[in-house]
Parts: structure tokens; C-alpha cells; sequence
């Protein structure tokens, strides 16, 4: 379905998400009747640079625009967005609400991605940079440019080894079901929040990835996350990735810990004494 508006016509908040809400469950129902193209091995090729559009990296749940830092102004501000939760809600356990709103009212520097630390995932799929996948045989690859953030996928493990310890982009795992990527990823730090707005999980946390092209140059993400320390229940969210099609399109590496040191280390920095 697509909307046309006359450029003098704005709608309010709840009104632009009811008219422009795009079912991607019709996309998944459109799944079955795309047969992608197939890499040497007989899987879907998915090898390139991929990019998620919209505004999940600042929250992934229905959300309206909001303040900054003052000194910032608009470009400082959260603009408005549709959300990527299925169903719309994140069934948080009451304690966790509260750390949820914890985490909100520590913005900016509560959030682990002003200090430049690892992503996590799924965060990292959906942070407003590309990303490139490289599609082995017993390995895939994820490059991501935010803090050279990277994953090895282990392909077709019968037995899957634990992490040997946990980090923040945690150890993953993964198999093809038809025309669909599925990767278990486990063994996280348990310190990385989902998006800007301070959603968040434990070291608990399990994500189930589906990555499934519907078209030559978009596929539909899905994960499913569990985390019984922090949620009532499992939990999932849905975008549409897409190829990059510019012919030099390319990760570059995105090296922000520079960017951060005077929120990590500033306090710790020699101040030189002004002169009377």
C-alpha cells in the first residue's frame, strides 16, 4: 500500500503511524514466492553490504520525538518513529521496567554506545551504518564499521561449543532452513542496551536471527530474543534490511573510541590550573 500525501497535508504522531504502518508480515507472506539467487554450495547467496532504514537504533518501540541535550537542538533531538517489536511491547519484568527508566534518565552518557563499546546483538544490525556479510562454507562473517565491531558465524556445528567466555558480541552459531539464515547467539556481557532508549537485557540473553531474502536486494530480519532474567516471556522484532547498491559501496571502519575519552577518562585527565 502506498500513501501520498499533498506536502501542506502533517498528521499527527498517532495518525502518520496508522497511515503509514507497513505490515511486514504481508512481506512475509510474499516470502515464499521469491526464490533468491544461489551461492556454489546451493544456499542463498546473501554476501554483500546491507543497511537496516529507520530509527530502531534510537528505539525500537513505537516512539514520538523528544529533546535532546539543549546545546544541541534539533540535531541533538530524537525524531519520531515506528516501532520494530512485534506486537509493541517489551514484556519486561517490574524490576527491569524500572532499570529500563534507569537507563532512559542516563542518557546520553549511560549508554555504552557514546563510549564507543561493542554493539552487541542485535543492536548492531540495526545501527544507522552498513554492514557486510562475507558467506563461507563452515564459517559467515559480519562486518559491522561502528567500533570495528565483527562476528564469526559457526555454520553447521552439531555440537555447539558454549562461549568460552562472555563478551559483547557474544558467540554465534548457525544453519540454513530453506532460504532462511538462522543464528543462535549466546554468551554475552550482559552490559549492551538494544537501542538509544535504555532497553536492555542480561547475560542471560539468547537471540534467535532469521535472516530471509523476499527480494533480490532486501531481506526481512527477525530475532527472537529470551532473557528470563529480565522478560516475562520471549519476545521479537522484524525490519527489512537492504543492499547497498552504490558500485563502490563499502564498510569503513568507524573508530569512535577516540571520539569517547573525555566521558571514560576525562576525570581521570590532569587539569591544568588557570592563572590568577
Amino acid at each position: 500500500m502506498i500513501i501520498r500525501l499533498k506536502p501542506t497535508v502533517f498528521l499527527s504522531f498517532k495518525a502518520f503511524l496508522a497511515a503509514s504502518l507497513l505490515s511486514i508480515s504481508a512481506i512475509a507472506q510474499e516470502i515464499g514466492n521469491y526464490q533468491p539467487e544461489l551461492a556454489w554450495d546451493g544456499n542463498p547467496d546473501i554476501n554483500g553490504v546491507w543497511q537496516a532504514i529507520g530509527t530502531a537504533h534510537w528505539d525500537l518501540q513505537d516512539h514520538e520525538a523528544s529533546a535532546g541535550l539543549p546545546e544541541m537542538g534539533a540535531i541533538g533531538a530524537v525524531p519520531p518513529g515506528q516501532g520494530v517489536v512485534v506486537g509493541g511491547e517489551i514484556p519486561y519484568q517490574d524490576w527491569a521496567l524500572e532499570q529500563k527508566q534507569a537507563n532512559w534518565d542516563s542518557r546520553p552518557t549511560g549508554d555504552p554506545e557514546t563510549k564507543c563499546y561493542l554493539p552487541g546483538v542485535p543492536r548492531a544490525t540495526y545501527l544507522p551504518y552498513p554492514f557486510q556479510i562475507l558467506q563461507g562454507t563452515d564459517k559467515m562473517m559480519i562486518v559491522y564499521g561502528f567500533a570495528e565491531a565483527n562476528r564469526t558465524i559457526h555454520m553447521n556445528v552439531e555440537n555447539p561449543e558454549p562461549a568460552p567466555l562472555d563478551t559483547w558480541m557474544g558467540r554465534s552459531h548457525g544453519h540454513w532452513e530453506g532460504n532462511t539464515l538462522v543464528v543462535d547467539a549466546r554468551g554475552f556481557y550482559g552490559e549492551a542496551w538494544f537501542d538509544r532508549a535504555g532497553n536492555f537485557a542480561s547475560s542471560s540473553l539468547i537471540v534467535t536471527e532469521r535472516y530471509t531474502p523476499i527480494s533480490a536486494d532486501a531481506m526481512l530480519y527477525e530475532a527472537t530474543i529470551e532473557d528470563p532474567t529480565v522478560f516475562t516471556r520471549p519476545w521479537q522484532i522484524r525490519m527489512p534490511l537492504y543492499r547497498r547498491l552504490e558500485p563502490n559501496a563499502r564498510v569503513i571502519e568507524y573508530k569512535c573510541v577516540e571520539f569517547s575519552e573525555e566521558i571514560l577518562y576525562g576525570h581521570l585527565m590532569k587539569r591544568e590550573e588557570s592563572e590568577d
